[in-house]
Protein backbone atom coordinates (compact mmCIF):
# COMPACT_ATOMS: atom_id res chain seq x y z
CA UNK A 1 0.00 0.00 0.00
CA UNK A 2 2.62 2.31 1.24
CA UNK A 3 4.43 1.87 -2.67
CA UNK A 4 1.39 2.27 -4.21
CA UNK A 5 0.84 5.89 -2.43
CA UNK A 6 4.30 7.02 -3.37
CA UNK A 7 4.49 6.02 -6.69
CA UNK A 8 0.78 8.14 -7.32
CA UNK A 9 2.71 10.69 -5.09
CA UNK A 10 5.03 11.15 -7.81
CA UNK A 11 2.76 10.59 -10.79
CA UNK A 12 1.33 14.00 -9.52
CA UNK A 13 4.48 15.64 -9.32
CA UNK A 14 5.41 14.52 -12.89
CA UNK A 15 2.17 16.27 -13.90
CA UNK A 16 3.74 19.73 -11.73
CA UNK A 17 7.01 19.97 -14.17
CA UNK A 18 5.30 23.11 -15.57
CA UNK A 19 6.44 24.46 -11.56
CA UNK A 20 9.93 23.91 -12.48
CA UNK A 21 10.96 27.85 -11.83
CA UNK A 22 14.61 28.41 -11.26
CA UNK A 23 15.40 31.12 -8.79
CA UNK A 24 17.32 34.74 -10.07
CA UNK A 25 20.58 35.06 -8.44
CA UNK A 26 19.87 38.87 -7.73
CA UNK A 27 16.46 37.84 -5.99
CA UNK A 28 18.08 35.04 -3.85
CA UNK A 29 21.05 37.24 -2.76
CA UNK A 30 18.49 40.44 -1.52
CA UNK A 31 16.22 38.12 0.76
CA UNK A 32 19.49 35.65 1.65
CA UNK A 33 21.65 38.40 3.06
CA UNK A 34 18.96 39.05 5.78
CA UNK A 35 19.61 35.40 7.11
CA UNK A 36 23.87 35.18 8.04
CA UNK A 37 23.46 35.00 11.55
CA UNK A 38 21.02 31.68 11.17
CA UNK A 39 23.38 29.25 9.01
CA UNK A 40 26.68 29.36 10.64
CA UNK A 41 27.58 25.59 11.43
CA UNK A 42 24.03 24.73 10.23
CA UNK A 43 23.28 22.22 7.29
CA UNK A 44 21.43 23.66 4.63
CA UNK A 45 19.62 21.97 2.50
CA UNK A 46 17.67 22.37 -1.06
CA UNK A 47 15.57 19.39 -1.86
CA UNK A 48 13.96 21.24 -5.44
CA UNK A 49 16.98 22.16 -6.73
CA UNK A 50 19.43 20.44 -9.59
CA UNK A 51 23.17 21.97 -8.92
CA UNK A 52 23.66 22.04 -12.58
CA UNK A 53 20.85 25.27 -12.29
CA UNK A 54 20.13 26.37 -9.31
CA UNK A 55 21.26 29.86 -8.13
CA UNK A 56 20.22 28.49 -4.79
CA UNK A 57 23.22 25.93 -4.57
CA UNK A 58 25.54 28.38 -6.19
CA UNK A 59 24.43 30.98 -3.55
CA UNK A 60 25.72 28.62 -0.68
CA UNK A 61 28.36 26.84 -2.57
CA UNK A 62 30.06 30.43 -3.19
CA UNK A 63 29.92 31.35 0.26
CA UNK A 64 29.98 28.30 2.49
CA UNK A 65 32.81 29.32 3.83
CA UNK A 66 31.75 33.26 4.79
CA UNK A 67 28.54 32.02 6.00
CA UNK A 68 30.15 29.35 8.44
CA UNK A 69 28.34 26.17 6.90
CA UNK A 70 28.64 22.84 8.48
CA UNK A 71 27.39 21.23 5.35
CA UNK A 72 25.31 22.11 1.76
CA UNK A 73 22.55 19.27 0.27
CA UNK A 74 21.25 19.34 -2.48
CA UNK A 75 18.28 17.16 -4.21
CA UNK A 76 15.72 17.77 -6.92
CA UNK A 77 13.42 15.76 -9.25
CA UNK A 78 14.09 13.43 -12.24
CA UNK A 79 11.48 12.24 -14.53
CA UNK A 80 11.40 8.35 -14.52
CA UNK A 81 14.81 7.60 -13.65
CA UNK A 82 16.99 7.78 -10.45
CA UNK A 83 18.52 11.31 -9.31
CA UNK A 84 21.25 12.31 -7.16
CA UNK A 85 22.23 14.34 -4.45
CA UNK A 86 25.46 16.69 -4.20
CA UNK A 87 27.42 18.03 -1.04
CA UNK A 88 29.54 20.11 0.32
CA UNK A 89 30.96 19.66 3.88
CA UNK A 90 33.37 21.43 6.48
CA UNK A 91 35.27 18.64 6.74
CA UNK A 92 35.30 18.00 3.28
CA UNK A 93 35.00 21.09 0.78
CA UNK A 94 35.08 19.13 -2.01
CA UNK A 95 31.63 18.53 -3.99
CA UNK A 96 30.97 14.58 -3.39
CA UNK A 97 27.76 13.10 -5.60
CA UNK A 98 26.34 10.63 -4.94
CA UNK A 99 23.22 8.64 -6.71
CA UNK A 100 19.77 8.20 -5.43
CA UNK A 101 17.51 5.04 -5.53
CA UNK A 102 14.74 6.98 -5.95
CA UNK A 103 13.88 9.94 -8.55
CA UNK A 104 14.38 12.87 -5.64
CA UNK A 105 10.91 13.90 -4.99
CA UNK A 106 10.82 15.73 -1.10
CA UNK A 107 8.21 13.51 -0.49
CA UNK A 108 10.25 10.29 -1.53
CA UNK A 109 11.39 8.56 1.93
CA UNK A 110 15.22 8.45 0.69
CA UNK A 111 14.74 12.55 0.64
CA UNK A 112 12.81 12.62 3.94
CA UNK A 113 16.08 11.28 5.49
CA UNK A 114 18.31 13.74 4.22
CA UNK A 115 15.81 16.29 5.55
CA UNK A 116 15.57 14.97 8.94
CA UNK A 117 19.51 15.40 9.07
CA UNK A 118 19.28 19.33 7.81
CA UNK A 119 18.89 22.34 9.89
CA UNK A 120 17.58 24.78 7.18
CA UNK A 121 15.60 24.29 4.19
CA UNK A 122 16.49 27.34 1.52
CA UNK A 123 14.12 26.36 -2.21
CA UNK A 124 11.87 26.90 -4.56
CA UNK A 125 9.38 24.36 -4.23
CA UNK A 126 6.41 23.65 -6.85
CA UNK A 127 4.35 26.30 -6.31
CA UNK A 128 1.25 23.92 -7.18
CA UNK A 129 2.42 21.80 -3.94
CA UNK A 130 2.96 24.37 -1.38
CA UNK A 131 0.73 23.27 1.25
CA UNK A 132 1.92 19.99 0.99
CA UNK A 133 5.48 21.01 1.32
CA UNK A 134 5.11 23.57 4.06
CA UNK A 135 3.08 21.04 5.96
CA UNK A 136 6.19 18.41 5.29
CA UNK A 137 8.30 21.37 6.98
CA UNK A 138 6.05 22.13 9.60
CA UNK A 139 5.95 18.04 10.53
CA UNK A 140 9.33 17.62 11.19
CA UNK A 141 9.76 21.09 12.73
CA UNK A 142 12.36 22.67 10.10
CA UNK A 143 13.19 26.18 9.70
CA UNK A 144 13.27 27.32 6.20
CA UNK A 145 13.15 30.00 3.63
CA UNK A 146 10.85 29.47 0.41
CA UNK A 147 9.69 31.03 -2.67
CA UNK A 148 5.65 30.88 -3.19
CA UNK A 149 2.90 32.83 -4.53
CA UNK A 150 1.15 35.39 -2.19
CA UNK A 151 -2.54 33.55 -2.79
CA UNK A 152 -0.62 30.65 -0.31
CA UNK A 153 -2.26 32.83 2.09
CA UNK A 154 -5.25 32.46 1.50
CA UNK A 155 -4.84 28.43 1.81
CA UNK A 156 -6.50 27.68 5.10
CA UNK A 157 -3.42 25.42 6.41
CA UNK A 158 -1.19 28.01 6.03
CA UNK A 159 -3.18 30.80 7.18
CA UNK A 160 -3.33 28.99 10.36
CA UNK A 161 0.16 29.03 10.69
CA UNK A 162 0.78 33.07 9.83
CA UNK A 163 -2.20 33.54 12.33
CA UNK A 164 0.06 31.61 14.78
CA UNK A 165 2.95 33.58 14.15
CA UNK A 166 4.42 29.90 12.83
CA UNK A 167 5.55 31.61 9.83
CA UNK A 168 5.52 34.87 7.90
CA UNK A 169 6.63 36.89 5.22
CA UNK A 170 9.99 37.51 4.44
CA UNK A 171 11.85 40.78 3.50
CA UNK A 172 13.11 41.68 -0.18
CA UNK A 173 9.64 41.20 -2.25
CA UNK A 174 6.21 43.24 -1.31
CA UNK A 175 5.03 44.23 -4.85
CA UNK A 176 5.62 43.12 -8.36
CA UNK A 177 6.59 40.46 -10.77
CA UNK A 178 9.61 38.42 -10.68
CA UNK A 179 11.30 37.08 -13.43
CA UNK A 180 12.34 32.82 -13.53
CA UNK A 181 14.42 30.62 -15.69
CA UNK A 182 12.68 27.41 -17.57
CA UNK A 183 13.52 24.55 -18.57
CA UNK A 184 14.05 24.48 -22.71
CA UNK A 185 11.11 22.83 -23.10
CA UNK A 186 8.61 25.23 -21.09
CA UNK A 187 5.61 26.33 -23.30
CA UNK A 188 5.81 30.17 -23.28
CA UNK A 189 2.05 31.09 -23.28
CA UNK A 190 2.38 33.38 -20.16
CA UNK A 191 1.84 37.28 -20.68
CA UNK A 192 5.17 37.86 -19.81
CA UNK A 193 8.68 35.96 -20.86
CA UNK A 194 11.64 36.57 -23.09
CA UNK A 195 14.22 34.43 -24.78
CA UNK A 196 17.86 35.96 -24.53
CA UNK A 197 20.31 35.39 -27.10
CA UNK A 198 21.40 32.09 -26.28
CA UNK A 199 18.12 30.62 -25.98
CA UNK A 200 17.82 30.18 -22.65
CA UNK A 201 13.85 30.84 -21.63
CA UNK A 202 12.04 33.17 -18.56
CA UNK A 203 8.84 33.91 -17.53
CA UNK A 204 7.46 36.37 -15.33
CA UNK A 205 5.39 35.67 -12.43
CA UNK A 206 3.36 37.96 -10.50
CA UNK A 207 2.37 37.50 -6.69
CA UNK A 208 5.31 36.19 -5.57
CA UNK A 209 6.54 36.53 -2.20
CA UNK A 210 9.49 34.25 0.44
CA UNK A 211 7.66 32.70 2.89
CA UNK A 212 9.92 31.73 6.52
CA UNK A 213 10.22 31.24 10.03
CA UNK A 214 13.50 32.49 10.46
CA UNK A 215 13.22 36.21 12.32
CA UNK A 216 14.81 39.34 11.34
CA UNK A 217 14.61 42.70 12.95
CA UNK A 218 12.92 44.53 10.44
CA UNK A 219 9.39 42.88 10.69
CA UNK A 220 9.10 44.21 14.07
CA UNK A 221 9.20 47.49 13.02
CA UNK A 222 5.32 49.58 13.35
CA UNK A 223 3.43 50.22 9.80
CA UNK A 224 2.97 53.85 10.04
CA UNK A 225 -0.62 55.17 9.96
CA UNK A 226 -1.71 58.26 9.42
CA UNK A 227 -5.44 58.36 8.61
CA UNK A 228 -8.48 58.43 11.18
CA UNK A 229 -11.61 56.87 11.08
CA UNK A 230 -14.36 59.52 11.63
CA UNK A 231 -16.98 57.30 11.04
CA UNK A 232 -16.97 57.38 7.55
CA UNK A 233 -18.57 54.38 5.98
CA UNK A 234 -18.26 55.54 2.50
CA UNK A 235 -14.74 55.23 3.44
CA UNK A 236 -14.74 52.45 5.71
CA UNK A 237 -18.19 50.64 5.31
CA UNK A 238 -18.66 47.63 7.84
CA UNK A 239 -19.80 43.93 6.64
CA UNK A 240 -23.00 42.75 6.79
CA UNK A 241 -22.08 39.62 7.96
CA UNK A 242 -19.04 39.95 10.39
CA UNK A 243 -18.29 43.03 12.78
CA UNK A 244 -15.33 44.40 11.21
CA UNK A 245 -14.63 47.68 8.38
CA UNK A 246 -13.96 47.25 5.14
CA UNK A 247 -9.90 48.68 4.23
CA UNK A 248 -9.27 48.28 0.65
CA UNK A 249 -5.78 49.53 0.49
CA UNK A 250 -3.35 48.15 3.39
CA UNK A 251 -1.75 52.44 3.91
CA UNK A 252 -5.59 53.77 4.42
CA UNK A 253 -5.86 51.44 7.57
CA UNK A 254 -7.60 54.04 10.20
CA UNK A 255 -4.76 54.76 13.38
CA UNK A 256 -7.39 54.64 15.92
CA UNK A 257 -9.72 52.15 15.03
CA UNK A 258 -10.26 49.92 17.69
CA UNK A 259 -12.33 46.81 15.97
CA UNK A 260 -12.35 44.10 13.83
CA UNK A 261 -10.25 45.38 10.39
CA UNK A 262 -10.70 43.52 7.10
CA UNK A 263 -7.94 44.62 4.97
CA UNK A 264 -6.41 42.81 1.17
CA UNK A 265 -3.46 40.03 1.60
CA UNK A 266 -1.08 41.95 0.57
CA UNK A 267 -1.19 43.39 4.17
CA UNK A 268 1.01 40.96 5.46
CA UNK A 269 4.29 42.38 3.60
CA UNK A 270 3.48 44.84 6.15
CA UNK A 271 2.49 43.28 9.18
CA UNK A 272 3.96 43.62 12.55
CA UNK A 273 2.82 40.75 15.02
CA UNK A 274 3.71 43.71 18.29
CA UNK A 275 1.28 45.90 16.46
CA UNK A 276 -1.33 43.77 15.74
CA UNK A 277 -3.60 40.96 15.97
CA UNK A 278 -4.50 38.39 13.44
CA UNK A 279 -8.42 37.59 13.85
CA UNK A 280 -9.49 35.51 10.77
CA UNK A 281 -9.28 34.94 6.92
CA UNK A 282 -12.08 36.39 4.65
CA UNK A 283 -12.55 33.53 1.61
CA UNK A 284 -14.44 31.23 0.25
CA UNK A 285 -14.94 28.20 2.30
CA UNK A 286 -15.00 30.31 5.68
CA UNK A 287 -17.15 29.07 8.41
CA UNK A 288 -16.47 32.51 10.11
CA UNK A 289 -18.48 34.36 7.93
CA UNK A 290 -21.54 32.36 6.85
CA UNK A 291 -25.01 34.58 6.41
CA UNK A 292 -28.61 32.40 6.44
CA UNK A 293 -30.09 35.20 4.15
CA UNK A 294 -31.29 33.87 0.59
CA UNK A 295 -29.20 35.87 -1.86
CA UNK A 296 -30.33 36.16 -5.93
CA UNK A 297 -26.77 36.30 -7.60
CA UNK A 298 -26.19 38.98 -10.54
CA UNK A 299 -25.11 39.14 -13.62
CA UNK A 300 -21.66 41.43 -12.95
CA UNK A 301 -21.82 43.05 -16.66
CA UNK A 302 -25.50 44.03 -16.33
CA UNK A 303 -26.23 43.67 -12.65
CA UNK A 304 -29.68 42.06 -13.67
CA UNK A 305 -30.97 38.54 -11.98
CA UNK A 306 -29.39 35.27 -13.16
CA UNK A 307 -31.88 33.17 -11.49
CA UNK A 308 -29.35 31.84 -9.54
CA UNK A 309 -29.04 31.29 -5.84
CA UNK A 310 -26.99 31.26 -2.37
CA UNK A 311 -28.14 30.52 0.46
CA UNK A 312 -25.18 31.83 2.95
CA UNK A 313 -22.42 33.28 0.85
CA UNK A 314 -20.39 30.85 2.79
CA UNK A 315 -16.74 32.48 3.31
CA UNK A 316 -17.47 35.66 1.23
CA UNK A 317 -17.45 38.85 3.09
CA UNK A 318 -20.25 41.22 1.87
CA UNK A 319 -21.53 45.18 2.50
CA UNK A 320 -24.53 46.78 1.52
CA UNK A 321 -23.63 48.36 -2.63
CA UNK A 322 -22.66 51.74 -2.79
CA UNK A 323 -23.51 53.15 -5.80
CA UNK A 324 -21.39 55.91 -5.55
CA UNK A 325 -17.93 53.12 -5.28
CA UNK A 326 -19.23 50.31 -6.05
CA UNK A 327 -19.38 49.61 -10.28
CA UNK A 328 -22.34 46.18 -9.84
CA UNK A 329 -23.47 44.78 -7.27
CA UNK A 330 -22.91 41.32 -6.55
CA UNK A 331 -26.13 39.62 -5.15
CA UNK A 332 -29.81 41.03 -3.89
CA UNK A 333 -31.17 39.90 -1.09
CA UNK A 334 -34.26 37.64 -2.16
CA UNK A 335 -36.64 38.91 0.61
CA UNK A 336 -36.19 42.70 0.81
CA UNK A 337 -34.54 43.51 -2.21
CA UNK A 338 -31.37 44.98 -0.95
CA UNK A 339 -28.28 44.77 -3.16
CA UNK A 340 -25.15 44.27 -1.91
CA UNK A 341 -21.37 43.16 -3.03
CA UNK A 342 -18.81 40.89 -2.04
CA UNK A 343 -15.15 41.76 -1.03
CA UNK A 344 -12.65 39.65 -2.12
CA UNK A 345 -10.87 37.81 0.43
CA UNK A 346 -9.63 39.95 3.46
CA UNK A 347 -7.39 39.07 6.35
CA UNK A 348 -8.96 40.51 9.74
CA UNK A 349 -6.96 42.70 11.72
CA UNK A 350 -6.92 44.27 15.27
CA UNK A 351 -4.79 47.14 15.87
CA UNK A 352 -3.50 45.99 19.84
CA UNK A 353 -1.62 49.65 20.71
CA UNK A 354 -4.92 51.29 21.25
Amino acid sequence: MEKKILNKSLTKANKSKNDEFYTNLNDIEKELGHYKEHFKDKIIFCNCDDPEESNFWKYFSLNFDSLGLKKLISTHFENDKPAYKLEISKTNKKEIKTPLKQNGDFRSPECIEILKEADIVVTNPPFSLLREYVAQLIEYNKKFIIIGNINALSYKEIFKLIKENKIWLGYSIHSGDREFKVPDDYPLNASGYRVDDNGVKYIRVKGVRWFTNLDYKERHQDFLLYKTYKGNEDEYPKYENYDAINVNITKEIPMDYKGNIGVPITFMDKYNPEQFKIVALGIVGSVDFTSNRKMEILDKKTAKPTGRFTYNAKGTLYRLYNPKTDKSPAFQDFENGELYTSIYARIIIKNKKI
